[in-house]
């Protein structure tokens, strides 16, 4: 049975115990051509131009929606604006080849979630959105069974002040083998990427933030995520029932609240991570029932926790990394775990190097009793740096009690290794982290007035 501080974890999260309980999220009905009224004066233009051709379309502001049904490449020159009608999406594509280059796209607050309602919308093979700036539109790009589909270069807002349950992702990609996700922007979305049930797909260099989820992903295998920057959400990422994912040089940034994680693994299993850089997450790298996932070559800095680990999790490897700032090293939810802890980097480690091998003459063990406490109880986290906190792992060091239930790295590096690959953040002016701290305080005064009142915890 789960502790108290997992089903809560969980439950913020929104994640389901188990996979059987997560049913795929399934498409809209597709929409057909707008109604006469709501098309595009372009749509006779388009709809006149033989397959294949390439239409260009002048600066301008062209109100309406419209549908590309055959090969066609659709350009921009000085950047037209295509201003959705409000009653679906603005451009559909539902012929295979078609590209769509250099627009701004307003969806203008309007359409249907229920019909995924899109800036750009295909259910084509071979679509490439490239140059684009979406707005006002509940989904930036949707890409529904559309094999090859490219997005590149693009900036997607989505509409402020919506919740992020009234307004989709900034690119939503279903039943779709070998997408291409490049160099785009994404602000203010749901999700910044949604991926479900798609695979062989590449994402690189974008950068989402000011989200939810930087990536919301499920039942998708054989995928590979380079050089993006994930930051400002409640999750950096959540992954969910894949396999064979990739991840190289990407950034996982300031994503706090009561259950924030940087890189987030719920069922996932031969997965791969290096050269990342998590910092300032609520928890860094989380691991639930996911198995032989290699963790390496990456840092994890200035987190509450660096890595949470459901004991539920088997033959997954941590090694080579740089564990910096952290409140905590590891939060194990359960008794034991066979995850290998190898040649990392940890900052609070004590232990010397007395024969200069660059590795600490005695393992690390990672927590203490009190760390054991975090994982299984809801408020410890709040004496965390409290000189209680401490006593009680000195004193657990010297009469342990609860040794079986730790993880020990057993080579610790005894200094940071060098690790050009991780990527370096940028500086974020202080006043970002003005909610954060306001969010941090108002959590430890009701924690307080909870304790004050005498409210006992549930048992363990």
């Amino acid at each position: 049975m789960r502790s108290p501080a997992a089903a809560a974890l969980l439950l913020a999260l929104a994640l389901p115990a188990r996979a059987e309980e997560m049913a795929p999220v399934l498409p809209g009905a597709l929409e057909g051509r707008p109604a006469p009224r709501d098309a595009s004066p372009l749509q006779k233009l388009v709809d006149a131009a033989p397959p294949g051709a390439t239409v260009e379309v002048p600066t301008g502001t062209y109100e309406g929606d419209l549908v590309l049904d055959h090969p066609i490449r659709l350009v921009g020159r000085g950047r037209p604006l295509l201003l959705g009608s409000r009653s679906g999406s603005v451009v559909r594509v539902r012929a295979p080849n078609v590209t769509v280059e250099g627009f701004d796209i307003d969806g203008r607050e309007g359409g249907d979630l229920g019909k995924d309602s899109a800036g750009v919308h295909t259910s084509a093979p071979g679509t490439v959105v490239r140059s684009c700036r979406i707005r006002g539109a509940l989904f930036g790009v949707y890409v529904r069974e559309a094999n090859d589909a490219a997005v590149e270069e693009c900036e997607i807002r989505g509409i402020p002040g919506k919740a992020p349950g009234e307004k989709g992702s900034g690119i939503h990609v279903w039943n779709t083998v070998g997408f291409r996700f490049v160099k785009n922007t994404i602000v203010d979305v749901r999700d910044g990427f949604y991926i479900q049930s798609s695979s062989q797909g590449l994402v690189a260099g974008n950068r989402a933030s000011d989200l939810r989820y930087g990536i919301h992903y499920m039942f998708s295998d054989d995928n590979t995520f380079e050089d993006n920057v994930f930051e400002n959400g409640a999750a950096g990422s959540a992954l969910m029932y894949s396999k064979r994912i990739t991840f190289r040089r990407n950034q996982f940034l300031r994503n706090r609240g009561f259950a924030s994680v940087g890189l987030l693994f719920k069922t996932c299993d031969d997965v791969v991570a290096e050269g990342n850089l998590l910092a300032d997450n609520a928890r860094g790298v989380f691991f639930e029932d996911s198995y032989r996932n290699v963790f390496r070559g990456n840092v994890v800095a200035s987190s509450d926790t660096a890595i949470v680990l459901f004991a539920g999790c088997g033959q997954n490897r941590i090694t080579g990394n740089s564990f910096v700032g952290n409140l905590t090293p590891l939060t194990l939810v359960g008794k034991t775990t066979d995850t290998v802890f190898d040649g990392n980097y940890w900052s609070e480690n004590r232990e010397p190097d007395l024969d200069g091998d660059g590795r600490s003459d005695r393992p690390y063990r990672l927590g203490n009793v009190f760390d054991h406490f975090r994982g299984n109880l809801l408020a410890a986290d709040l004496f965390a740096q409290s000189f209680a906190a401490g006593a009680i792992g000195v004193a657990e060091e010297t009469f342990p009690v609860l040794r079986q239930q730790m993880a020990m790295d057993n080579a610790p590096l005894a200094r940071p290794p060098l690790l050009p690959d991780v990527p370096r953040a940028k500086p974020v002016a202080r006043a970002a982290h003005v909610p954060a701290v306001a969010a941090s305080a108002a959590t430890f005064l009701l924690g307080t007035a909870l304790l004050v009142l005498g409210r006992r915890l549930p048992a363990a």
